[in-house]
C-alpha cells in the first residue's frame, strides 16, 4: 500500500474522533463522561480478544498494559476532566499540542529529528484550531489544564511507545489494538464506579450511541491508528489529529446548526493546510560529488529494520 493510501486511512481515526462530541451531547446520557469512556474502551477490547483469541504472552503483559494505559486507560480520564474543567474551545487547544509532545519523545526515543518545516506545521496546526474552537471569554483553570497537558502527554508517550516497541512476532495490529482497549478499559472501571457510582439505566438511544463509539469510534478507529503509526512517522500520524476538532465543527454546523464565522473558516483552513504539510517527506540532499556508483554485482545490499 502507498503512503498515500496510509495516511487517508489512517486519517480516518480523528476524523471519526471528531464526531464523538455530537454523539455524546444528541445520544449519551448527560454527565456520565468516564462511564462513556469504560463502554468506548472495554467492549470494543473485549470483542476484538474474542474475535482474534491472542492473548499477550510473556513481557508482552507488561508492555500491553503499559501502552493500554497512556493510549486509553490514562488518556480518557485526562480529558474528560479537561473538558469538564475548561471550556470546550479551551480543552480542544491544550489538546492540540500532542504534535510537538511527540516530535520531542520521537527525537528522544526513535531517532525521529524534526525537521523546522514539520514544527511549523504544528504549532500553525495548534494556532489553527484555536481560531476554530476559542470563543471570546472562554477561562482558564489551572487543574482543567494541567489535566489537558497531561492527557496530550500520555496519548504522546503512548504513539511514540507503540512506535518504539513494535508488536509480536505473528501478531497484527488488530490484536494489538484488542490487547491495548482492554487494559485500558480495565483500569477507567473502577474509577468510573468510584467517581460516578453504578452505571445509568439506557434507552434505546443512548445503547445506539455507546455502540457507535465503542465500535466505529473506537475498535476501528484506534485499529486504523496504530495500523498507521507502524507506517508513518510518529509526528506524522499525530499531525493527523487536527483533523479531529476540525470535523467536530463540520458536524456541528452540518447536523447541530451551530455556525461557522470566517474566522473559524480561516482556522479550519490553516489547521488543515498544516496537517498536509506534516504528511511531506523531507528531501534527502544529493551527494555532493553527483550519484552515487552502482554498487558490485557481488555486493549484498544491507537489511534495515526499524
Amino acid at each position: 500500500m502507498n503512503r498515500a493510501a496510509v495516511i487517508a486511512l489512517t486519517a480516518l481515526a480523528p476524523i471519526s474522533w471528531g464526531s464523538t462530541y455530537a454523539v455524546t451531547t444528541e445520544f449519551l446520557p448527560p454527565d456520565r463522561p468516564l462511564f462513556t469512556g469504560l463502554m468506548r474502551a472495554l467492549p470494543a477490547g473485549l470483542l476484538i480478544l474474542a474475535v482474534t483469541r491472542v492473548l499477550p504472552r510473556g513481557v508482552w503483559w507488561g508492555k500491553a498494559a503499559v501502552l493500554g494505559a497512556l493510549n486509553i486507560g490514562a488518556f480518557f480520564p485526562l480529558l474528560f476532566l479537561a473538558a469538564y474543567r475548561l471550556p470546550g474551545g479551551v480543552a480542544a487547544v491544550v489538546g492540540s499540542v500532542g504534535p510537538l509532545f511527540v516530535a520531542g519523545l520521537a527525537a528522544l526515543l526513535l531517532s525521529e529529528r524534526p525537521t523546522a518545516r514539520t514544527l511549523l506545521a504544528a504549532i500553525a496546526a495548534a494556532f489553527g484550531v484555536s481560531l476554530v474552537v476559542l470563543r471570546a471569554g472562554a477561562g482558564l483553570d489551572l487543574v482543567g489544564v494541567l489535566a489537558g497537558l497531561a492527557s496530550s502527554a500520555s496519548m504522546s508517550a503512548g504513539v511514540v511507545l507503540t512506535k518504539r516497541w513494535g508488536r509480536p512476532e505473528g501478531v497484527g495490529p488488530l490484536v494489538m489494538t484488542g490487547w491495548q482497549l482492554t487494559a485500558g478499559g480495565l483500569l477507567i472501571a473502577p474509577v468510573a464506579l468510584l467517581a460516578e457510582g453504578a452505571p445509568p439505566a439506557l434507552s434505546g438511544t443512548n445503547i445506539a450511541g455507546y455502540l457507535y463509539l465503542a465500535l466505529a469510534n473506537t475498535a476501528v478507529a484506534y485499529w486504523l491508528w496504530f495500523r498507521g503509526i507502524e507506517r508513518l512517522t510518529a509526528t506524522s500520524a499525530t499531525l493527523l489529529g487536527p483533523l479531529s476538532p476540525i470535523t467536530a465543527a463540520v458536524i456541528g454546523w452540518a447536523a447541530l446548526g451551530e455556525a461557522l464565522t470566517p474566522v473559524q473558516l480561516a482556522g479550519m483552513t490553516l489547521a488543515f493546510g498544516a496537517t498536509l504539510v506534516g504528511q511531506l517527506q523531507p528531501r534527502r540532499p544529493a551527494p555532493a560529488g553527483g550519484p552515487l556508483p552502482a554498487p558490485a554485482p557481488e555486493a549484498e545490499p544491507v537489511a534495515t529494520r526499524r
